[in-house]
């Protein structure tokens, strides 16, 4: 059986060609090869895995080729090449710095410096992690770094500049190397797996990339890892189960349940993924990450931003379609919020929960219109259904407003509606000689109007809400109106809509409506909130002014089991965790409609 070698080893670049994510340098390397404008000392720094070692290598050989191509490339034939290759050159060093970090070390190299190469032009001494020198050793090698023989260069690669003396960095050409980005990470892994006729999922390519954050060697590792539990084919759902990392599926799902504004899907699936063993935080960053993306995808400008694959991003980009960038600033900051409380929080799963709750109230910017934009649309729609087809939007207005002028109703007729409509912002005091506004009815000025004409604009402003009335007001048309009512404030107002809808009246013989509620909280709110809007739209549907709504609370029991309100919640909780009560009070936190 054939001894396997790691991909890292196997696939390791040659010459500058193979170098991966690197243009810049390896171009600025191989002119100066060309040019033969070699220095005496090059710093090669950045983070592990990017290639710093391996272009210190290629450079070394290329600097020693006798076959130079006129591309800058080593030709892999002469002696000088296949030494290296075989790892037997006399002319390229190799140090380790971390375990040769004394001075004796650095003296040892000054000695050897001096000796000039057996093949090729160049002595090349490549030291390795050479932040690891101390400070003495640093001292040591100054004075032969700055002014090294002739047939010396000094290649050091380092992960942490900033622990390199200036003395030291002043006399190198320094190179920076970047962090591999995704997408030339993912062509590099679709190459291997060509190579080793490996079938794969470029969504999974993707998750070994990112996991790798940047780093070559990391994600030829992980590569090899993946591999061994998958066999000959790379799929996404193995790659995800295999590294542990939370797929991207329940941050869907989650963004889903939040414009919804379902707390309790929310909560049951942060419930799931912590029964799979993820850490909280990390799942609060990783839902970050995910609106973040949705933000980019807002924009066709920074779509390029996305570091995932095609079959994902498609799901990315028909998700954003769905929600404001609203919703997303304000999930951002809730989650970053989030993730500074966490570390100090003794609670911290409830940290998390609270902050699902607050995504959760943030589903109405997704969907709602402002009250504004709502109103003039609503407006514009009932004028012109009064209308010819050939009118512009403009005309209804001023035609109604001349209509108005030219036929007055006797006052007999009109003060009727006019004492019943007297609620609407204070308009039944307005009176006017010459004709209505719109505009100025809609914001409630004091101008005066005709009774009349300010019944007409009465109907355009409740035409939205208030359908014909029927020629009988029975109970089916109240319960019909009731309906109806919530109806209209399904979207905009979810929560009353909610009670509506759960507790349906009861038309008593006296006419009354009775309504039936959970609890005194629930009773409460729908006196303080609820009915008054309610009541004064059954009146002006059904055309009865005597009706009235009566309220009592029922046992909370359904099908044998208590039904818990938020108030009974929020106490339960408190009592588990006192120090909730003072987090409601600090944000003013409170129950929305």
């Amino acid at each position: 059986m054939d001894k396997f070698i790691v991909s890292a080893r196997k696939y390791r670049p040659v010459s500058f060609n193979d170098v991966v994510g690197q243009p810049s340098l390896t171009t600025t390397l191989r002119n100066s090869i060309l040019n033969n404008h070699l220095g005496h000392a090059y710093l090669f720094s950045g983070p592990r895995g990017v290639g710093k070692t391996t272009c210190a290598r290629i450079f070394a050989k290329t600097i020693n080729c006798e076959n130079i191509s006129d591309a800058g490339e080593a030709c892999d034939k002469c002696e000088s090449c296949i030494s290296f290759n075989e790892n037997r050159s006399y002319s390229i060093h190799e140090l380790d710095a971390a375990s040769n970090n004394s001075v004796d070390d650095i003296r040892t190299l000054t000695e050897q410096v001096r000796i000039p190469p057996q093949i090729g032009t160049y002595s090349i001494y490549i030291i390795d992690e050479v932040h690891m020198l101390s400070q003495a050793a640093f001292n040591a090698f100054l004075k032969t770094l700055e002014e090294p023989p002739a047939h010396a260069i000094f290649v050091l690669a380092t992960t942490e500049k900033h622990k390199i003396i200036p003395t030291i960095l002043s006399r190198c050409q320094i190179f920076d190397f970047n962090r591999i980005r995704v997408e030339d990470a993912v062509e590099y892994l679709k190459g291997i797996a060509g190579k080793e006729k490996l079938e794969y999922e470029e969504d999974a390519l993707h998750v070994i990339a990112q996991k790798a954050d940047g780093a070559m060697r990391d994600a030829l590792s992980i590569f090899d890892q993946v591999v061994s539990f998958s066999g000959e084919k790379i799929r996404y759902q193995d790659v995800i189960n295999n590294l542990n990392i939370l797929d991207y599926e329940y941050f869907f799902k989650l963004t889903f349940s939040l414009l919804e504004g379902d707390v309790a899907s929310a909560m049951l699936l942060f419930d799931e993924i912590l029964s799979k063993g993820f850490d909280p935080r990390n799942f609060i960053n990783g839902y970050a990450a995910h609106l973040r993306d949705l933000m980019v995808c807002k924009n066709p400008e920074t779509v390029q931003l996305m570091e995932v694959g095609a079959g994902i991003k498609e799901k990315y980009l028909s998700q954003s379609k769905e929600v404001t960038l609203q919703f997303l600033y304000s999930g951002l900051e809730i989650c970053n919020q989030t993730d500074i409380q966490f570390r100090v929080s003794r609670n911290q799963r409830l940290t998390i929960e609270l902050a699902l709750v607050k995504l959760a109230n943030l589903s109405g910017v997704s969907k709602k219109k402002t009250v504004t934009e709502s109103k003039t649309d609503q407006l514009s729609a009932s004028v012109q259904k009064k209308e010819p087809q050939t009118k512009s939007p403009q005309e209804p207005v001023a035609q109604i407003v001349s209509e108005s002028e030219a036929q007055p109703v006797p006052e007999s007729e009109v003060q009727p509606n006019v004492e019943k409509n007297e609620n609407w912002n204070g308009a039944s005091n307005l009176v006017r000689s010459t004709g209505i506004s719109i505009k100025d009815g809609l914001r409630g000025t004091a101008r005066a109007v005709e009774p009349m004409e300010k019944q007409s604009s009465e109907s355009l402003e409740q035409h939205e809400m208030v359908p014909d009335k029927p020629q009988t007001a029975g109970p089916d048309a109240i319960i019909k109106a009731w309906k109806d009512y919530a109806a209209s404030i399904e979207k905009t107002k979810p929560r009353i809509y909610s009670t509506l809808v759960n507790n349906s009246p009861v038309v008593r013989n006296d006419g009354a409506l009775l309504v039936l509620l959970n609890s005194e909280l629930q009773r409460d709110n729908f006196l303080k909130n609820i009915k008054s809007g309610l009541l004064a739209y059954i009146k002006n549907v059904t055309g009865l002014s005597a009706i009235e709504i009566v309220t009592e609370v029922s046992e909370n029991t359904q099908n044998g089991k208590k039904i818990y309100t938020e108030q009974d919640k929020l106490e339960f909780l408190v009592g588990k965790n006192p120090e909730l009560e003072k987090l409601k009070t600090r944000f003013n936190l409170d129950f929305d409609d």
